[in-house]
């Protein structure tokens, strides 16, 4: 899409700078001036659905930071960068002191619970102790029995284990260190779910792609290599700050492994849902983004008429007009640089693209 774009402003620009001298030329045309000659083409609709090309970037599906559920200070680090890991192997732990600590002084609390609740259960059956008494200890041995599972909890997530065989991208700490909960200790990679490239594409792409859609991904680092995949996801909602619509492509990898934060070149082949009406790109005027001015033939057939298109892709020699023009018009394609909306022009089969004549002072 890029590339589209940047052609697309190359000829619009060399056609804006004849274009801004033909309108002094036209509105210095005296009355009765002959009409000018001109060329037209007729609006076509697309015969296959636009590419949008777009830069993306490789990763997993799922990448994710591992992390210690509490605080403290990291005693051991097996996990290095690059390497292969099996599911369930242990890949950092924090130093089990404190943990430990806190998991004896839950069960000491659970059984000095245990042991109120006993007694209370007693003093109540002999009518020494009030029924609020006996809740009261009820109540305390519950607490103390979930203190017990979080401790324990907390134990088991003091020791960081990989989630399932995978790679390791990053190390972000070292034994010694103090980390809170929460802190990233590694960047962990599976290939679970597959690899995807993803890319940003503006609105007016995002409202073309759908799920499934064919796509292809070339990498610089393997040259003359193609990916073949299909669209996996698209947002729901913009990317805040770019504006623009995250897509997920997965790809078929062949097998091949695949480094994290390969940057490719995304071709999307978005699947046709109504073909869309093309002009030659020599009929553009006044390129500005996603805005452009044409002149259309009008319906007598003498005159040109201007208008103010939405274009959409580059395909070759034509470009797709998202809105703004009918699909029975014909647009003029020669002699365009010439014209103000109103001038009277004449078809020409090889019309002579000069200027009209000025008015002498």
């Amino acid at each position: 899409m890029k590339g589209n774009i940047q052609a697309l402003a190359v000829t619009a620009t060399y056609l804006l700078a004849v274009t801004g001298c033909a309108k002094s030329d036209a509105a210095e045309m005296p009355p009765g001036t002959a009409p000018v000659p001109v060329m037209i083409a007729p609006v076509q609709l697309a015969s296959e659905s636009p590419t949008i090309t777009i830069a993306g970037t490789l990763s997993a599906k799922e990448e994710l930071p591992l992390s210690f559920k509490i605080g403290g200070v990291v005693s051991r680090v097996s996990a290095e960068a690059g390497q292969s890991v099996a599911a369930g192997a242990v890949l950092a732990e924090l130093a089990l002191t404190e943990v430990a600590a806190e998991v004896e002084k839950a069960h000491q609390a659970r059984t000095k619970a245990e042991r109120d609740l006993v007694r209370a259960k007693s003093l109540y059956r002999d009518s020494v102790a009030t029924l609020e008494q006996l809740q009261d200890a009820t109540t305390a041995f519950d607490v103390a029995e979930s203190n017990v599972r979080i401790a324990e909890f907390n134990r088991q997530y003091a020791i960081i284990r990989a989630p399932d065989a995978g790679i390791i991208l990053k190390r972000m700490v070292e034994p010694g260190e103090l980390v809170t909960s929460g802190t990233p200790v590694v960047r962990f990679r599976t290939t679970r779910r597959g690899l995807v490239v993803r890319a940003g594409l503006p609105d007016r792409d995002a409202v073309l792609i759908r799920t499934g859609d064919a796509a292809t991904v070339a990498f610089d680092a393997f040259p003359g290599e193609r990916f073949h995949g299909r669209v996996a996801q698209v947002a729901a909602s913009a990317t805040t700050g770019t504006g623009t619509y995250e897509v997920e492509v997965a790809i078929d990898t062949r097998g091949r492994s695949l480094a994290s934060g390969l940057v490719g070149r995304v071709e999307l082949k978005p699947r046709i849902v109504g073909r869309l009406p093309t002009v030659p790109v020599q009929a553009i005027l006044e390129a500005n983004g996603d805005s452009a001015t044409l002149f259309r033939l009008s319906d007598d057939r003498t005159k040109a008429v201007r208008l103010r298109v939405l274009v959409g892709t580059l395909e070759g020699d034509r470009i797709t007009v998202l809105g703004g023009i009918d699909r029975g018009a014909q647009v003029i394609t020669a002699g365009a640089a010439w014209l103000a909306d109103g001038t009277p022009v004449k078809v020409s089969a090889n019309a002579a693209v000069v200027p009209p004549v000025r008015k002498v002072p």
